[in-house]
């Protein structure tokens, strides 16, 4: 726990906040990922394709949002840098980029899904 002062019209307050650890995924930054309950549909989705992808690189989501496109397909060839998908995150639309050179082994989202932060969105062998 961390305490800070914050002061709001001139009022201070004294908040605690408690830091949660994680990992980041590159290139996007993004805060550190909030223990959300992830929706029914995305793990019965990602558990079979993540087990068969073993020592693939995991693109994974940044942030919490929607998913607007997946711009790969399985067994593309990608390069690092590669657009592989767009996310939509507080009303702004963010490019994650593959960060391996590879071909896709998996895509474990598609357009329209809800994703936290650290969801895996493709698979990359």
């Amino acid at each position: 726990m961390r305490k800070f002062n914050i002061t709001v019209n001139g009022k201070t307050y004294e908040v605690d906040v408690e830091e949660v650890g994680g990992t980041l995924s590159a290139p996007v930054a993004a805060p550190a990922p909030a223990a959300a309950p992830v929706s029914a549909p995305a793990p019965k989705a990602a558990a079979p394709k993540a087990a068969g992808s073993m020592g693939a690189k995991k693109v994974t989501a940044p942030m919490p949002g929607t998913v607007v496109s997946i711009k790969v397909n399985v067994g593309d060839k990608v390069e690092s840098g590669t657009l592989v998908a767009v996310l939509e995150a507080m009303k702004m639309e963010n490019e994650i980029f593959a960060g391996a050179d590879g071909v896709i082994a998996s895509v474990n989202a598609s357009a329209g899904d809800s994703v936290n932060t650290g969801d895996v969105l493709v698979s990359i062998n």
